[in-house]
């Protein structure tokens, strides 16, 4: 058993920084007029920085013996080093009285000598403790970051926060004087906060600008002028969801540039607006996950979902197979009425929270499997009553929570759409959740095809279920 004693060891090796007996090389930092020179020790410098030991190897290949060696570190001002040396001699970091604009410059002097202890430690520390004055200095963060390729967590929370607040950002910053890197970095996030087609007319003012003789009226382009804007939007291409924007979009921001895009891309893009039944390719990015607030409160779905139940309810677009990968739509708000782990899984419970309730979607979370299945009831959910009838209603279901595997199955039997009774939950004839006892929990749980048009499982029958969730939808 070894016992450690730093504290008086790092008090020492701060003692001897202050010394100026032993010292044996002499360190000039700042630009006139603050300038300073400090005394210091290179076998200390040369196992605590890799920027000093090559600094130090490089004096000592031109200097001749007994002379004292001298460095220079221009770009770090006498403040910064002082608090540097102490770190770099007793371990010891005072953030104490340093406002936040000192502590990043203490965080480029470390990067610039290679102390990637304190480049990861000064990260963590303004990114946990300063945020808000990073967030209101943000185009000179931003900016400056990016010119140093191990402030990769700084890098990470600007694009984080153009990515959550790109309004903030686009007013604050020249938002054309990004690199190539960033740009891709934030557009081809799937939590972006803006609209595709704002994406894209940000991306073109940004070629635009980097192409100054370049005409802003794509009319009146040559080939050659396509090829150079090509050429300088070929990383961002990728990452535009034009899948995500409507025919209007596509006809007036996209339809003029086609010639940036790959051919074939641009005829599946035309087409998709054209005939809804072609089926879409694989790999299609699918729309941006845009923060709704107050949507839909749910443990089983996401937007995605709720956009596309919301189409399917209103009918838009649901023959056409490219439906899930346009802008999400979303005219309703999902009320809560019953959550299953919440509020217990009895018929009771659900009658007493969800009847009288018109327009609601029921989520089912199918137990051992990424599956999720359900229905909407245009009408109300009544303890009595007996079989429903109505031409509205529908089931459906997800796999993976991937909505390219969306199933809709409208009702056919239309006189037994839905049944109403005591003993059951939502029944929706194919989907039935139903106990001998309303008040115990539910024993018999079905899916089966009897009244709508096909089947939404791959295995029909008995299943068991990990929640369920019970929706009134009220529009926006």
């Amino acid at each position: 058993m070894s016992t450690q004693f730093f504290s008086k060891l790092s008090q020492n090796y701060i003692e001897l920084l202050d010394d100026s007996e032993y010292y044996d090389i002499t360190i000039e930092v700042g630009k006139d007029p603050n300038v300073k020179i400090f005394r210091s020790h290179k076998i200390i410098l040369c196992y605590r920085s890799p920027c000093l030991r090559r600094s130090l190897a490089s004096s000592k290949n031109q200097s001749k013996d007994n002379v004292l060696t001298n460095i220079k570190f221009p770009n770090i001002s006498p403040e910064v080093f002082q608090i540097i040396l102490r770190y770099i001699y007793g371990g010891i970091l005072s953030l104490s009285g340093q406002d936040a604009s000192e502590i990043f410059q203490i965080l480029l002097a470390a990067d610039e000598l290679f102390l990637q202890e304190l480049i990861d430690y000064l990260q963590k520390y303004l990114i946990e403790n300063k945020s808000k004055w990073m967030e209101q200095h943000f185009e000179f963060i931003h900016r400056t970051s990016f010119q140093y390729n191990s402030l990769l967590e700084i890098q990470q929370f600007c694009t984080d926060f153009m990515a959550k607040s790109p309004e903030k950002v686009f007013k604050s910053l020249d938002f054309t004087s990004l690199s190539d890197k960033s740009l891709v970095q934030l557009i081809k996030r799937d939590d972006l906060q803006m609209k595709e087609s704002e994406v894209w007319e940000h991306v073109l003012k940004w070629g635009l600008t980097k192409n100054p003789t370049l005409l802003p009226d794509p009319n009146d382009w040559s080939d050659d002028d396509f090829k150079t804007m090509e050429n300088t939007l070929q990383h961002c291409l990728p990452w535009i969801r034009f899948f995500s924007l409507s025919s209007k979009e596509f006809l007036q921001k996209v339809h003029p540039y086609k010639k940036l895009l790959r051919r074939q891309v641009y005829e599946n893009l035309l087409n998709s607006h054209l005939d809804p039944d072609i089926k879409p390719i694989d790999n299609i990015l699918l729309p941006r996950n845009i923060r709704f607030d107050g949507i839909i409160d749910s443990k089983i779905i996401d937007l995605n979902m709720a956009s596309i139940i919301s189409r399917w309810i209103n009918k838009v677009d649901v023959n056409c197979n490219f439906s899930y990968l346009r802008e999400l739509y979303l005219p309703y708000k999902f009320q809560l009425l019953l959550r299953g782990s919440r509020d217990g899984f009895t018929p009771k419970k659900f009658h007493q929270l969800c009847d009288g309730k018109p327009y609601t979607v029921t989520f089912i979370k199918v137990k051992g499997a990424e599956e999720i299945i359900g229905g909407y009831n245009p009408l109300k959910w009544e303890s009595s009553g007996g079989w429903v009838v109505t031409k509205d209603s529908f089931i459906f279901s997800f796999k993976n929570k991937d909505i390219k595997s969306a199933i809709i199955s409208n009702i056919e039997k239309t006189n037994e759409a839905l049944y109403c009774g005591p003993n059951n939950g939502p029944d929706f004839a194919d989907i039935i959740l139903y106990t001998p006892d309303g008040t115990n929990v539910y024993t018999k749980l079905v899916c089966k095809k009897r009244h709508h048009e096909k089947s939404i499982r791959d295995t029909e029958g008995n299943f068991t279920m990990d929640d369920y969730e019970v929706f009134q939808i009220l529009k926006r």
